[in-house]
């Protein structure tokens, strides 16, 4: 999302021709675009994704859990 934000801005920038990144050149202002691509490319190969995902949705239902037993009146007491 980073390089996505980055090579908007620099595209526009470059674009309008405003400060120094109107001298740099397009394949320069254009790379946080590849690098993007890689960087998805890499999160969904290596299960990065999917990983998040699950991890969010572990914690949403263990929040709903949690206040479901809080609105029971049931507290979670550890044994010791």
């Amino acid at each position: 999302m980073y390089f996505l934000i980055i090579g908007v801005l620099g595209l526009v920038l470059k674009y309008l021709e405003i400060g120094p990144v109107a001298s740099l050149s397009w394949w320069l202002v254009l790379s946080p675009f590849a690098l993007a691509a890689c960087w998805w490319a890499w999160a969904d190969a290596s299960g990065y994704t999917k990983r998040k995902e699950v991890e969010k949705m572990d914690d949403r239902k263990q929040k709903r859990i949690d206040k479901q037993r809080t609105a029971m009146g049931l507290t979670s007491k550890k044994r010791p």
